[in-house]
C-alpha cells in the first residue's frame, strides 16, 4: 500500500494534533484531495484538506475543549476550519448527495467512505489518506495518477449533471494534471452540456477559468475546450480570434521567466476591441482592476517599428504602461516563434525585448507645475486654467520632459501675457 507518512506536509504537528482531534471516541479523519493527489504527482502540496465521520458540531466541540479555534465556513455543507499556527485546515463530514439541480447541491452527512468518494467529481481528486499515511483508493484513482489522466467517477454525464461547473473543472484539472488527449467519456459529457454553463454565475465560472489559465501550460486544455464547444460557449470572443498565440506566449514565458498570468494569457486569445472587452468584463463579472487591464491593453497604440526611445516613452506617458506592456510581450512571443524561419525576426526580438525593459522600468514623470500656478499668475478658475495646464504639458512632453519648474513658469507668464 502506498503510504505518504515520509512527505514533509505529513508529518506538520499541527496535523497530527487534528488527527488525535478527529480520531479519538470512534470518529476518524482522513487527508482527502489536494494534498493527497499533489503528494503522489510529486507537486507541491498548499492546503491540507480533511474528510471525518464527525458532524460539524462535534468536530467544533472538540476544537473548543482542546483550545483550538474554529470557524463554521461552511458549516451547512459541513465544514468547519480548523486553525492551528497561523494556518486553517478544512474539515467536512462526509456527505451524500440528496437532490442536485446543476447548480446547487443539498447534501446530508454520513459516515460511509464509498458514498462520500463517489459523490467527488474525478478520480484523482477521490484519494485519501488516514492517520498513518496509508492512501485509501475507493474510485481507481490511483490508476489515473499513474496515467496522469482526468477522469470523472463514474458516469460522466452524471458527475456533470450534478453540478455543471464540472464541465471546466474537467478541462483545468486537465490543464493541470492531465496528459495525451482527455478521456473520452469525459470531453463528450462535456460537449455534450456546454450550453448548461449558461445556468451558472459568472463568478463560478470566471474563478474556474482564471485558474485554468494560470495553469503552466493552458494550451492543450484550451484546445480540447474549443473542439469541445465550451471555449466559444463561455468567451464568444475567442470563435473567430482563436487560440494560436498561447504556445508562443508560454514558451517565451518559460524562456524569459515571466510569471504567468491569466489576464496576459486571455488577452491573447480574444480581439484588441475596447468595445467586445469591456462586454466581456460585464459579462464575466471581473474585478476593476481585471476590467482595467483589458482595457488598456484594447486601448494601447500601436508601437512604431523604428520607434525611438524619446518617442517611446512619450508613448508610455499618455497612454500608461500596462496596456502596452501587455501588447508587447504578445507581439515579442510572436516574433520569437518565428525566429528560425525568418531572418529579420531575432532583430525585432531584441528591439522588443529593450522596449519592453524601458517600459517595466518606466516611472511616469511629474508634470512640474500645476493648476495653483496658473491662479497664481491670475488666471480666473475655469476652462483657462485647463486650457494653459495642456498647452506647458504638450511643450514639456515635446522637449522630453527637460523643461524644469523655474522655465515653464517663465513660459506660463508669457501665455498668461500673450
Amino acid at each position: 500500500m502506498t503510504n505518504l507518512s515520509g512527505e514533509a506536509w505529513f508529518k506538520d504537528p499541527a496535523l497530527t494534533r487534528i488527527f488525535g482531534l478527529l480520531n479519538a471516541d470512534g470518529g476518524e479523519g482522513r487527508v482527502v484531495g489536494g494534498a493527497v493527489r499533489n503528494s503522489l504527482m510529486g507537486i507541491g502540496v498548499g492546503d491540507i484538506d480533511i474528510a471525518t465521520t464527525l458532524l460539524p458540531e462535534v468536530v467544533t466541540e472538540r476544537a473548543k475543549a482542546a483550545g483550538i479555534k474554529a470557524v463554521p465556513t461552511g458549516i451547512a455543507h459541513g465544514t468547519v476550519t480548523l486553525v492551528l499556527e497561523g494556518r486553517g485546515f478544512e474539515v467536512t463530514t462526509l456527505r451524500r448527495d440528496v437532490s442536485t439541480d446543476g447548480r446547487h447541491a443539498e447534501v446530508a452527512f454520513g459516515t460511509d467512505w464509498q458514498v462520500d468518494a463517489e459523490r467527488r467529481d474525478l478520480t484523482i481528486n477521490a484519494l485519501y489518506a488516514d492517520a498513518a499515511g496509508d492512501v485509501i483508493d475507493l474510485v481507481g484513482g490511483m490508476a489515473d495518477i499513474e496515467t496522469k489522466t482526468v477522469r470523472f467517477i463514474g458516469d460522466a454525464e452524471a458527475r456533470i449533471a450534478e453540478d455543471y461547473l464540472r464541465v471546466l473543472r474537467f478541462f483545468r484539472f486537465f490543464a493541470y494534471y492531465g496528459t495525451g488527449r482527455p478521456d473520452a467519456d469525459g470531453l463528450r459529457a462535456s460537449a455534450r452540456a456546454r450550453d448548461r454553463l449558461k445556468t451558472l454565475s459568472a463568478e463560478r465560472i470566471w474563478n474556474e477559468m482564471r485558474k485554468l489559465l494560470s495553469a503552466p501550460d493552458p494550451g492543450r486544455a484550451l484546445l480540447w475546450m474549443r473542439q469541445a464547444g465550451v471555449l466559444t460557449e463561455i468567451l464568444p470572443e475567442t470563435e473567430k480570434w482563436g487560440i494560436d498565440a498561447v504556445p508562443g506566449l508560454v514558451a517565451t514565458e518559460k524562456a524569459l521567466g515571466w510569471v504567468p498570468d491569466p489576464l496576459q494569457r486571455l488577452a491573447a486569445i480574444v480581439p484588441k476591441q475596447a468595445e467586445r472587452l469591456k462586454a466581456l468584463s460585464a459579462r464575466l463579472r471581473l474585478s476593476n482592476a481585471e476590467a482595467t487591464f483589458l482595457d488598456r491593453f484594447a486601448k494601447a497604440p500601436p508601437v512604431p517599428e523604428a520607434v525611438t526611445d524619446i518617442a517611446f516613452d512619450r508613448l508610455l506617458y499618455q497612454n500608461g504602461t500596462d496596456g502596452i506592456i501587455a501588447q508587447l510581450r504578445l507581439e515579442l512571443a510572436s516574433v520569437r516563434a518565428r525566429v528560425g524561419e525568418d531572418a529579420a525576426a531575432m532583430a525585432r526580438a531584441g528591439r522588443l525585448s529593450s522596449l519592453l525593459a524601458r517600459a517595466l522600468a518606466f516611472r511616469k514623470p511629474e508634470l512640474p507645475v500645476s493648476g495653483a500656478d496658473v491662479l497664481a499668475e491670475g488666471v480666473v478658475p475655469g476652462p483657462e486654467v485647463g486650457r494653459l495646464l495642456g498647452l506647458l504639458e504638450a511643450e514639456w512632453i515635446e522637449r522630453n520632459f527637460a523643461l524644469d519648474r523655474g522655465k515653464l513658469i517663465a513660459r506660463l507668464r508669457e501665455l498668461v501675457a500673450g
